[in-house]
């Protein structure tokens, strides 16, 4: 089984996301809650190739990003009212619980994987470091979507450079720069 730097394994669960409404007031409950941190922030993140529902997208959101152990946490605040896999999730239950990340370097077979398993791709991007992203509705059997997470050498750094940053973290700079 091939590992990743951060400690999870190619085409494992490498992070869970929420969609929450307010960032800066979510992190700071998993901080003082949870002792999770540091948190790495993007506001106002854009892809370079959004797409919902096969169509262009600018949906403004932003995010934060922090280990726990050898798991990604993600925080999600979408700050417009545009259609986007997020205000679905929000629209049909609430804030809370939106998806794994499954990452991978093998992400053409796991994509063509998801979509033999019936799940429809919702949305899709390329991220920092060069990976491509894709949202699944798996939420016919699951309690949440599925992202495919691209795991190249660009992205398994920027994961590896948030997971070192959260070993023995003292709580001091709780909040730092994505980029």
């Amino acid at each position: 089984m091939t590992m990743f730097s951060f400690g999870q394994p190619d085409g494992g669960i490498v992070q869970t996301a929420y969609v929450v409404p307010n960032l800066s007031a979510a992190i700071e409950t998993w901080i003082a809650s949870l002792g999770v941190g540091p948190w790495f922030i993007a506001e106002h993140f854009k892809g370079t190739a959004m797409h919902y529902r096969g169509k262009p997208t600018t949906v403004d959101v932003s995010i934060g990003m922090a280990f726990a152990g050898h798991m990604c946490i993600e925080l999600v605040t979408q700050h417009d009212d545009q259609p986007s896999v997020f205000q679905d999730v929000v629209s049909a239950r609430g804030f809370g619980f939106h998806h794994w990340g499954i990452g991978t370097r093998h992400f053409d077979n796991l994509y063509a994987a998801q979509s033999a398993a019936g799940y429809e791709v919702l949305f899709t991007d390329r991220v920092p470091g060069g990976g491509r992203i894709a949202y699944f509705d798996s939420t016919s059997r699951l309690p949440g979507m599925t992202e495919l997470i691209e795991v190249t050498e660009g992205v398994e750094a920027l994961f590896q450079r948030f997971y070192q940053s959260s070993i023995d973290w003292d709580g001091s700079d709780p909040v730092r720069p994505f980029f």
